[in-house]
């Protein structure tokens, strides 16, 4: 089918967005030029687009009642069975529903997505399935992931399995609700402020961002290229490092992936223990003007814990961690805008898997840009004022800084292994009641992501693990890697897990 060709009034308005000012003679000229290049275009039309292929059968399922959905942590149920051996055999999981399973319905959190479905499956679906894996279903996510809370998804508000009511954290709600509430073994994550491990810290679930890029993205709704990861949330260390054995190593198709760069065996490597290892206790990390005191106490009262396993903890400061948050702020806010949003999701200038299905899809949003969430319609007004007006002179200068951030990281990881820290400043708060204020909605979407973006930013591996309770609500404790040192991490974590039942300590 051959492209529309435009009226000369069509071209005369594009060129003016532009600030070009075309006669109708020059316009004319102009369409008689453009000729051969529409004749390319109706080439490229008639080629057919070039996507992996879908290699496990499957139904698209259905959307689940009430009667089995009490966390509203489910958007869609089926069941997919991978390969019939492999590391996973047995283990069923969750698929955070900004991630493409091919015949399945996804909306991404978002009444604008809705009734969209993919026809590819994302890379770490097909890892997954490759390895045993049991595929059950699309867990919902909040409003194009826009919230740290569990409350903006159109869906619906997904509840906290210790405690009704209370939010499950954002933005992967569903799947770390799911995976506390015992329905599967792992799900996966998305995380680009910190919504792996802000869900795993509300709800006591283990969940890794692992370095940027180890994980392919491919497949997955981009937010803003540089921020983006996937990553596993389980119930326990071991299905965690299994989980992130599976989904990491380059794919081919993203080009923010490094060359070399391989999974490795982590769930040997945790095995290691935590003698002799340089634990470095973050100061900026605590005392965050929204953090709750019996948190921060609860954290390095954990801490202590690595010491007697044989660890060195100390103290350590790095002033960058308090500012990473502005840093980060600009590439989030300015960037999504752009990347997610002006530019349909894929945006441009980067070699790799495009879901045009998925763009085309999701361009409808301008036409009910009103449905969007609070915090997200917030975020965009923000990163649009500061493109429009300042030319995205502060996205820039904030990829500079960037640079700086990560090198105020490496700087202390001279000194230490791992850096720790509070996932997050507070515990589980109530999911906002219908008719809550603006200000409440935005609130509780955005309150958490302190100590957790900044390694968005700098893209360090970062892992929440459950270090025990505070007020009955679980409290997560934060470790930080080097680049692709995933496997400390897992160390300590799993030395931590077998010292003691962090719900009794």
């Amino acid at each position: 089918m051959a492209v529309k060709r435009p009226t000369l009034a069509q071209l005369q308005d594009v060129a003016l967005s532009l600030g070009m000012h075309l006669s109708d003679e020059h316009a004319g000229t102009y369409n008689t030029l453009l000729q051969p290049s529409f004749d390319a275009y109706d080439l490229l039309d008639a080629l057919p687009d070039y996507l992996p292929p879908v290699t496990y059968p499957r139904t698209p399922g259905y959307r689940p009642g009430a009667e089995e959905n009490k966390y509203g942590a489910w958007y869609h149920k089926t069941t997919i069975k991978g390969a019939a051996k492999g590391k996973l055999a047995g283990k069923t999981v969750a698929v955070k529903d900004n991630v493409c399973v091919a015949g399945v319905p996804m909306m991404n959190g978002a009444s604008t997505l809705e009734g969209y479905v993919p026809n590819v499956d994302a890379t770490v679906v097909t890892r997954l399935l490759d390895a045993g894996a049991t595929i059950l279903g699309k867990s919902v996510c909040e409003y194009y992931c826009f919230s740290g809370g569990s409350h903006t998804a159109s869906t619906g508000p997904v509840h906290n399995p210790r405690r009704m009511g209370y939010s499950a954290g954002g933005s992967s709600s569903g799947s770390a609700a799911l995976v506390a509430a015992g329905e599967v073994d792992m799900a996966v994550g998305g995380d680009q402020g910190g919504s792996v491990r802000i869900p795993s810290a509300y709800c006591g679930t283990y969940g890794m961002k692992a370095t940027h890029g180890l994980v392919p993205y491919t497949g997955a709704m981009p937010i803003e290229t540089t921020i983006d990861h996937l990553g596993p949330i389980t119930g326990n260390v071991a299905d965690n490092a299994l989980m992130l054995e599976v989904m990491a190593g380059p794919d081919g198709l993203d080009p923010r992936q490094q060359a070399g760069r391989e999974a490795q065996p982590y769930s040997e490597l945790m095995k290691g223990g935590v003698k002799g290892l340089r634990i470095g206790i973050v100061s900026e990390g605590f005392g965050r003007p929204n953090s709750m005191p019996a948190l921060d106490a609860q954290v390095r009262k954990a801490a202590e814990r690595f010491t007697k396993l044989g660890a060195k903890v100390g103290e350590v400061s790095i002033p960058w961690h308090s500012i990473g948050a502005a840093v980060w702020l600009a590439v989030a806010a300015e960037g999504a805008t752009q990347q997610m949003m002006k530019d349909n999701g894929h945006g441009f200038n980067w070699r790799g898997l495009y879901v045009t299905s998925m763009v085309d899809y999701h361009a409808g949003w301008k036409a009910r840009a009103d449905e969007l969430s609070e915090s997200l319609k917030l975020t965009m007004v923000l990163g649009e004022y500061f493109i429009k007006h300042y030319r995205g002179h502060f996205y820039a200068k904030a990829q500079n800084l960037t640079r700086q951030l990560t090198k105020a990281y490496d700087d202390a990881f001279r000194d230490f292994d791992l850096l720790l820290m509070p996932t997050l400043p507070i515990t589980a708060t109530p999911i906002p009641k219908p008719g809550a204020s603006v200000e409440e909605i935005v609130a509780r979407a955005l309150e958490h992501v302190g100590n957790t973006c900044v390694a968005d930013s700098s893209g360090h591996p970062a892992m929440s693990i459950p270090c025990g309770l505070v007020e009955g609500l679980p409290v997560g404790m934060m470790l930080i890697g080097k680049f692709y040192d995933e496997g400390t991490i897992y160390r300590a974590a799993h030395a931590f897990e077998q010292s003691g039942d962090w719900q009794k300590v």
